[in-house]
């Protein structure tokens, strides 16, 4: 058996196995096309549909198969609440035993449009959860998409799940501030100097702080309102950490300026989702694909054939196996590339290929 019916397989096994129900009709149909791309993503490591269907096992010829896959795209049936997030439920039972650590980030995808994505941390990775694709080449993606997608996974989350949020200067709107606590989640954003607050009566722009501060300080204010919209009470702080070069900004909703610190540290020790699908995985930033829907609709399978990949990886990791697959010391692999590798040696020891679409704790 080759390769690629090997692999194509075992994705389709598992798709249909954890996907609720008994999936029949038009959604088994659509899960085998979705095998089939996330099997060809990950055998291509490409997100151009010519270079997925050479990695297709269907018996057809190439560019029949890339008929295929453009009709899967191009199907406004194609939704992730349909066939990502029941998924992602599994993903979040596992992960929400702990506190949800999640992050949301925005790049460029495709031909001239933005992806905003909702990831949780999961060992210092950034797994995708959500997101909204939008026609623009570069820029802020406005605040009522970032409201919008954390209104999504806020319906998809475990009952109870303790939820931090991280973002940076992009996402300390207010409106979206009221979104999180409105959720439940606790929250701690970058903002700009330039933010006007006021506390105690007396109303300044946070750069006065930090014309206060030294390295290695930080000021923290408790029930401060932000803007002239006078959003609050809030949490802002100034840190400067040693080292840097300027303070940093924060504002949270958390009880204390350690609790905030603790959380956001975490955002700068996180391997973005996007290098991994962009430069040092599935490329998807030269699909060529421009339509944002049609976008959308490909995120569905890379982002699956990437949560298998990381899944790969901490197999590989917690079984002991990485001294086969990489070297006996020390690591200088993620866990995406060792997910990579692990697939690689199945391939080639034909055994048979382990998915799942969650990771191991």
């Amino acid at each position: 058996m080759s390769d690629n019916l090997r692999r194509y397989r075992a994705i389709r096994d598992a798709l249909i196995q954890w996907y609720p129900g008994q999936p029949t009709g038009t959604v088994a149909r659509h899960l085998t096309t979705l095998a089939a791309l996330i099997s060809g993503i990950g055998g291509s490591k490409s997100t151009q549909l010519p270079s997925i269907a050479t990695k297709i096992p269907d018996g057809a010829q190439p560019e029949s198969r890339v008929k295929r896959l453009t009709r899967w795209l191009d199907n406004e049936r194609i939704l992730e609440e349909v066939y990502f997030l029941p998924y992602v439920d599994i993903l979040l039972a596992q992960l929400a035993l702990e506190t949800l650590v999640v992050v949301m980030d925005g790049s460029v995808v495709g031909r001239g449009c933005l992806a905003l994505m909702l990831h949780v941390v999961y060992k210092g990775r950034a797994l995708p959860l959500a997101w909204r694709v939008r026609q623009s080449p570069k820029g802020h993606c406005p605040e009522e998409l970032h409201i919008a997608v954390v209104e999504l996974m806020s319906t998809v989350l475990p009952e109870r799940a303790t939820v931090v949020f991280l973002g940076d200067g992009e996402f300390d709107g207010t409106a979206l501030q009221a979104t999180l606590s409105k959720v439940g989640w606790s929250y701690v954003c970058r903002t700009a100097m330039s933010t006007t607050a006021t506390w105690e009566g007396e109303t300044f722009r946070l750069d006065v702080l930090g014309a206060c501060i030294q390295p290695g300080r930080l000021i923290e204010l408790k029930e401060v309102s932000i803007t002239r919209d006078a959003y609050g009470p809030v949490m802002v702080l100034c840190c400067w950490a040693t080292g840097y070069q300027e303070p940093l900004y924060l504002v949270s909703n958390l009880a204390t300026a350690e609790e905030a610190c603790h959380w956001y540290q975490k955002r700068f020790r996180i391997e973005t989702f996007f290098s991994d699908q962009k430069s040092r995985g599935f490329h998807i930033h030269k699909s060529h694909i421009s339509d944002p829907q049609r976008l959308s609709r490909l995120l569905i399978a890379a982002c699956l054939a990437y949560l298998w990949i990381v899944y790969l990886g901490s197999l590989c990791e917690n079984e002991g196996w990485r001294a086969r697959i990489h070297r006996r010391t020390r690591c200088d692999l993620s866990l995406f590339q060792l997910g990579l590798r692990t697939l690689e040696y199945f391939l080639n020891t034909e055994l048979p290929i382990p998915v799942q679409f969650h990771v191991i704790i």
